[in-house]
């Protein structure tokens, strides 16, 4: 450096700079700590994992071996080493099975008369409440009579002048027909005369009729029930003007008897009319919406006499007592006709009855441990129940729970059914197993006593007696 620089070179102070690759080794070396803290630390986990496992497992060493114990004997059972699988079984009997077709069908009475006056006039009087159950002939309503009254009395005034015409006409006529037998009298007034009494019995004729008329005019102002049934909702009231066959007072139904409405397709047409023809009475059954619960019991009354050629479906029409008020009018129903019946068929459960690759199958019971698939035919079933034509024999017994893991030849266990239950053990076996579990259960009792007890009645505790073995055990 220059002598002549402001800058002392022995008042400078040196400034230490540290080199790029010493910072670059500190942190590789940071780095490997933190990875061998982290190691270490999955290392005393998986450690501490292990100890946790062991310990799990000699706590629980008893009821493992017990598992182990019931799998053997699951293996014995089932065959292979697979436990047995728990199932229901039912025996296939003779029984009854009826034909039924069934149809959606709907309430219809056989009767429903919408009230209307046939007259015209004020509405005076009502003479029933809205429900009543009501007869042929009881009073509904009152129309104003008054004017059809006084024209009554007008047309019957009318009546009387044109009858006292009458029969002055006829007088007269008896008088001319003596006086023509005398030649006092012409055949022409005679002939004239005879007309005029003519006309006036034409004229009484006419006087009578409108008397007629209004006599029904004044009965029409007295509504009654035309059939027997159930009084709907008032559709007018008290005080209004009622125009003749317009005007509706009331709508009356008939509950009892009532008709239900079904249909059926055509394919089941002839076996009803082959039924029909014969003159059987064929049971109709009304269940409900959910076709659960029956509401009643008919028979079948008519078929139609043509098919829908919309749906391809027939009406029929059942008849039903209804006397305690069930079916209800227009109300949605489930029609079962019943048209035949099968006798002394076999019938299983239909439960038991399963489709598949072998078709039509149920799992018959081999023995009382095992299973075999049994291809079977169908007929006829209502629902519960189905009847067997090939297949199957009365007293064979078939699986009805529990088929979800089967196969052919599986092992079963028998857990419910009209079957009788499996076999108990034999007297040794049953004395073993009592004597093995009351054994157990002494161990256990021994096992639970406080070392208080064992030093009262003098004995060794367990731990103590194994390390005085040891003691005595001489060195190797």
């Amino acid at each position: 450096m220059n002598e002549s620089s402001p800058i002392r070179t022995e008042t400078a102070r040196e400034i230490p700079v540290e080199s790029p690759p010493a910072r670059t080794t500190r942190r590789r070396s940071r780095i490997g700590r933190w990875l061998l803290v982290l190691l270490l630390l999955m290392g005393a986990g998986a450690i501490g994992h292990r100890w946790y496992d062991a310990s799990k497992t000699q706590v629980a060493g008893e009821p493992g071996a017990a598992k182990g114990r019931g799998a053997g004997r699951g293996g014995r059972h089932g065959g292979g080493g697979e436990p047995a699988q728990a199932v229901g079984i039912a025996s296939v009997v003779a029984g009854d099975i009826p034909v039924v077709l069934q149809g959606l069908g709907t309430v219809t009475p056989l009767a429903t008369v919408t009230i209307r006056s046939q007259i015209s006039g004020y509405l005076t009087e009502i003479g029933y409440r809205e429900g009543q159950m009501v007869k042929k002939g009881d009073f509904l309503a009152q129309i104003d009579p008054r004017p059809y009254e006084a024209l009554l009395a007008q047309y019957q005034g009318q009546l009387a002048r044109d009858q006292a015409l009458l029969q002055n006409s006829k007088l007269d006529l008896a008088r001319f027909q003596r006086l023509v037998q005398q030649d006092s009298i012409s055949k022409q007034n005679v002939d004239t005369q005879g007309a005029l009494v003519k006309q006036n019995e034409g004229t009484v004729a006419a006087d009578q009729a409108l008397v007629d008329q209004q006599k029904l005019n004044v009965a029409y102002t007295r509504i009654t029930s035309p059939v027997d049934g159930r009084v709907g909702l008032r559709q007018v009231d008290l005080g209004n003007y009622i125009t003749a066959a317009s005007t509706s007072i009331v709508v009356v139904t008939q509950l009892h008897p009532i008709s239900v409405l079904f249909t059926l397709p055509e394919d089941d047409v002839s076996r009803v009319m082959r039924q029909v023809r014969a003159g059987a009475k064929l049971v109709v059954r009304a269940y409900d919406r959910g076709d659960a619960n029956e509401i009643g019991t008919g028979v079948l009354d008519t078929v139609d006499n043509q098919i829908d050629t919309t749906t391809g479906t027939v009406k029929l029409r059942a008849i039903f007592q209804n006397d305690d008020e069930a079916l209800f009018p227009n109300q949605f129903v489930n029609a079962k006709l019943t048209v035949d019946t099968v006798r002394n068929a076999p019938v299983v459960p239909t439960a038991a009855i399963l489709r598949g690759t072998p078709g039509t199958y149920v799992y018959l019971m081999d023995g009382d441990e095992k299973v075999a698939v049994r291809p079977i035919k169908v007929g006829e079933t209502d629902g519960t129940r189905t009847a067997v034509t090939e297949g199957l024999k009365v007293g064979d017994r078939v699986v009805t729970d529990g088929t979800d893991r089967l196969r052919d030849g599986a092992g079963v266990r028998i857990t419910g059914g009209p079957a009788a239950p499996p076999e108990s053990p034999t007297g040794d076996r049953a004395a073993d197993e009592k004597a093995s579990g009351d054994k157990a259960s002494g161990d256990k009792a021994s096992g639970d006593k406080s070392g208080a007890d064992r030093a009262a009645a003098g004995e060794t505790p367990p731990r103590e007696r194994r390390q005085g073995r040891r003691e005595r055990q001489p060195a190797p």
